[in-house]
Parts: structure tokens; C-alpha cells; sequence
């Protein structure tokens, strides 16, 4: 019973329907010239379990499962994705606070959920989409030099946090749904990265850390930080 309500509380991610259309067809063509059209030493279930593979891990990135934060959300930081922490630490932010920030960062690995959650209660103010390199998305300088978009929020305590998603080696593509002005929750998408691979996560000094180096997180549901 328990199982059966964990497959209801997970669905496909509309931003991967047509990737997997598509993945179908294409891998599904390939198949049947396998099977009648080429003279081929490879036996065929071989190429249908490596097709069958390959599909799993496309539904895999496109999984999306609907979560809801349980707690009282005020002051509170969630993990904006699933992943591994891979920085914790205080740095000097230029291109929005131009002071010290302190920076949680999770990596998403290509088993991971690539949706992307909210990880404050607040009012969006501002979002940008920068253009940049595609580095593996673990190395310090993705922040600054790897494409990103950068969602400006600031919480009903008046506190401004930022949540940057960067793309890596592979992702190549970032989708953000925050728009200025709009209110935004713990609990909704704030977007998706195709394939990838990284968002950060930029709190005021004094914040509270409720992880550790290394963690695995799940987003909208590890709570990261508590602000002041």
C-alpha cells in the first residue's frame, strides 16, 4: 500500500515529454532496424536491453515527485534541489549584493531529480539569465563563469536570498519559471535544468547551517539553513 502511494506522489516532469517522445520513437526505429533490416552479430535482446536502459535513465532525469514540505516555512531554508552538498562557505558575491555572502551549493548528479524547488517564502525582485561556459559543474568557477540564471527573493522577515542555477559539463539547457514581482513558496518549482548539475544558494551573514559537507539533500524537504 505504501508503495502504491509513493508511485502516485511521483509523475513525469512536463518539461521532459517531448525528450521522451521523441527518445521512443528514435530508439524504437533503431530497434526495428536491428531486427529485420540488418544482418547483425550482436544478438537482439542485447540491443533491446541497452535501448530499455537508455530509456530508463531519460524517465530517470525527467522523474518529478510531488512534495510537500512539512513544518512551519518561516525563516526556514530548504534545499532547493536533490544532490550533495559540495560548498559551504562564505564568499564575496559581485554581481548582485557586491558584499560577503554565505553560499551553499548543491550538485546534482545525473541520478538525482532535476527540478528545481523555491528554497525560501518571499516576493521574487529580480531575474537574470547570464550566458556562459559549460565546465563540470563542481569546480569553484562554475559559479561566476558556467551559464546561470539568478532568482533575486526577498522573505516576509525582509531578508534577501539568492538562488542561482548553473549549468554543467552536460546540461545545456536552464528553465526558470520566477518572474519579478510575483510571490513565490516553499513547496512550487522554481525551475528545471536539463541534464544538470548545480544551484546555489546565497544567505546573509549569521545565517544558521543545518548541513554538513557532503550531505545528501532532497529538495523542498532538507532544511539547509534557518535565517536569523
Amino acid at each position: 500500500m505504501n508503495k502504491i502511494k509513493k508511485l502516485k506522489k511521483i509523475r513525469i516532469h512536463h518539461e521532459g515529454t517531448h525528450i521522451l517522445l521523441i527518445g521512443a520513437l528514435l530508439l524504437a526505429l533503431i530497434n526495428g532496424i536491428f531486427y529485420w533490416g540488418l544482418e547483425c552479430k550482436i544478438p537482439f535482446y542485447i540491443t533491446l536491453l541497452f535501448s530499455l536502459v537508455i530509456y530508463g535513465l531519460m524517465v530517470n532525469f525527467f522523474r518529478c515527485p510531488i512534495r510537500i514540505f512539512k513544518g512551519n516555512t518561516e525563516k526556514i531554508v530548504v534545499a532547493p534541489a536533490d544532490g550533495r552538498v559540495v560548498v559551504i562557505e562564505e564568499v564575496n558575491e559581485h554581481e548582485y549584493f557586491h558584499d560577503k555572502r554565505l553560499m551553499i551549493s548543491i550538485f546534482m548528479g545525473i541520478t538525482n531529480v532535476h527540478a528545481n524547488w523555491y528554497p525560501v517564502d518571499g516576493v521574487v525582485k529580480q531575474v537574470t539569465h547570464q550566458n556562459g561556459r559549460f565546465m563540470k559543474a563542481w569546480l569553484p568557477k562554475a559559479s561566476t563563469e558556467n551559464e546561470r540564471a539568478t532568482i533575486i527573493i526577498e522573505t516576509p522577515e525582509g531578508h534577501t536570498v539568492m538562488a542561482r542555477q548553473i549549468a554543467g559539463a552536460v546540461a545545456r539547457r536552464i528553465v526558470t519559471y520566477a518572474e519579478p514581482n510575483e510571490d513565490c513558496y516553499i513547496d512550487e518549482h522554481m525551475g528545471f535544468i536539463k541534464f544538470g548539475s548545480r544551484v546555489d544558494v546565497y544567505l546573509p551573514l549569521g545565517t544558521e547551517v543545518c548541513v554538513k559537507m557532503g550531505q545528501c539533500t532532497t529538495g523542498n524537504e532538507t532544511v539547509i539553513a534557518k535565517l536569523k
